[in-house]
């Protein structure tokens, strides 16, 4: 999925009718990117898993403001917060990174 489609969809999740806070979504999705990069230890996010992207870049833009707390109550009201955004991928990513080294075990590479 491309940035502008991944911003898109993040204005539509976010509720952002207007292009006001494009930098900031843009930001979000970028920072998204690389940490998922870095989780998949790859260069660029497979479509497939593109959809983590959004969905984090959502997670990461609706806590705004709450940066650092694990947890905040107030009037009755209770919210926890995860300690990392991509817990709740981790069996995805670790399924895409096991399919990658089984695929790499078989290439054929001609120098």
């Amino acid at each position: 999925m491309s940035a502008e489609a991944h911003l898109n969809d993040l204005r539509l999740l976010a509720g952002i009718e207007d292009e006001s806070q494009d930098d900031l979504l843009r930001l979000i999705i970028r920072l998204t990117e690389s940490r998922l990069q870095a989780l998949l230890e790859s260069t660029e996010v497979p479509e497939i898993l593109g959809y983590i992207v959004l969905e984090v870049s959502a997670a990461r833009y609706n806590r705004i403001g709450s940066e650092g707390l694990s947890s905040h109550s107030q009037d009755g009201e209770s919210l926890n917060f995860v300690d990392s955004d991509f817990d709740r991928f981790a069996a995805d990513i670790e399924t895409w990174k096991i399919g990658q080294k089984t695929t790499a075990k078989w290439q054929v590479k001609f120098l």
